[in-house]
């Protein structure tokens, strides 16, 4: 597999690269929000995205009958690592996930109000899987719906819990089991409503990362028919399809390679009794076994890419190899850094003082996030040895 990327490619980079440049705003940039810089939660931030739509990156991948100009993949992939490395927000859910999604399997209805709005950021989402007793097993959700014959629509009551955009997104895509008869995976629809539907209440949730996610209740919540994504009792397929974008488009390989070069840069300029750490061969091993995994994250991320250019259904287990990989490495670049940054590392991130001016500690409390966000390191594990080694369920 051939991992260079052509002129052309190279010249969009560059283009991304100088709009970048051009948009410097310490408001809207900010590689301290790790992972959550991705939201597009500000007004600026907002703004931000609408002069990338204005550009023609966003749905580059997209089919032209839907505003896209069905593009190779590498270019959103070109596009999002850029703005991850600099802490910007990112094609994200609406671009990534939820428009792909709609594209496949959405009604004519549901095309037509989101997918322009999308192409423009003109609409934000969250997303509804997680619940109480189903976190990385959205086949166990219970949020119920039923369905209003005279309404014509569904009445949902229960819990979401973890949806980190709540607070902030205008529409929530959101799982519901409308066919409880049914076994698990054949129980589930899929809808989109409005975040300031009656009946929604919001309960805010910080986490250990210094963000917040949230927790949803429903409480005679209605829904119209026509917001039914697909068919009914599909959904955990379609969320099935979705949490492989996720997977990939959610879990930018940039920031971790730009935490391991501050490591490197850290180790290459500090001394510790009165001896350069460059010159631990401790630390020598440390360094070298991390930017070997980070080259095999790097390739992994554009194997990814190369097995679905146009935006189609993602790869399963690719999916699912680059998440694991990368989350799991990421979480192992913030404990060394700790590690190597010794009793100066562990004082609080924008500490002058502090190892890497406190970037270590902030980061070995939110790596943690990312390991289990779309799916637990140990449901990768199973999709891999399941649907990729072709090991039993219960090996």
């Amino acid at each position: 597999m051939d991992f260079e990327f052509s002129e052309e490619q190279d010249a969009f980079l560059k283009e991304v690269v100088d709009f970048i440049e051009a948009n410097r705003d310490p408001e809207v940039m900010d590689v301290l929000r790790e992972n959550m810089a991705q939201l597009v939660d500000t007004p600026k931030r907002r703004a931000f995205m609408k002069k990338i739509g204005e550009a023609g990156w966003l749905g580059m991948t997209w089919p032209k009958e839907y505003g896209g100009s069905e593009g190779e993949g590498v270019y959103e992939y070109l596009l999002n690592e850029a703005l991850a490395r600099v802490g910007a927000p990112q094609i994200g859910k609406g671009v990534g996930i939820i428009g792909k999604t709609l594209i496949r399997y959405g009604s004519e209805k549901l095309k037509k109000e989101f997918l322009p709005k999308i192409l423009v950021n003109d609409v934000e989402f969250a997303v509804g899987y997680s619940e109480p007793q189903a976190g990385s097993d959205a086949a166990a959700m219970e949020l119920k719906a039923v369905y209003h014959a005279d309404r014509k629509g569904w009445v949902m009551n229960g819990q979401k819990i973890f949806t980190t955009s709540a607070h902030f997104a205008d529409w929530y895509w959101v799982g519901a089991r409308t066919d409880p008869d049914k076994p698990k995976h054949q129980g589930i629809s899929l809808f989109v409503m409005p975040m300031d539907q009656p009946g929604i209440e919001i309960q805010r949730m910080p986490t250990i990362g210094d963000e917040i996610t949230n927790q949803v209740f429903f409480n005679d919540c209605f829904v119209d028919e026509e917001y039914m994504v697909g068919e009914q009792g599909r959904g955990f397929n379609y969320i099935a399809e979705a949490l492989d974008l996720e997977r990939f488009t959610m879990f930018t390989y940039s920031p971790i390679a730009a935490r391991l070069e501050l490591l490197q840069e850290y180790v290459r300029s500090e001394t510790r009794d009165g001896e350069p750490l460059k010159d631990d061969p401790v630390i020598r091993q440390t360094i070298a076994q991390l930017t070997t995994q980070a080259e095999v994250a790097r390739c992994l991320g554009l194997k990814f890419v190369a097995t679905s250019m146009k935006g189609g259904k993602a790869p399963t287990v690719e999916a699912s190899e680059y998440k694991l990989f990368a989350t799991e490495f990421s979480k192992r670049v913030a404990n060394e850094s700790l590690n190597v940054g010794a009793a100066g590392g562990q004082l609080r991130v924008r500490s002058e003082d502090g190892a890497m001016k406190g970037r270590a500690e902030l980061t070995y409390r939110y790596t943690v996030i990312d390991t289990v966000g779309g799916g637990a390191s140990e449901i990768q594990k199973n999709i891999i040895a399941r649907r990729g080694l072709g090991l039993p369920k219960n090996f």
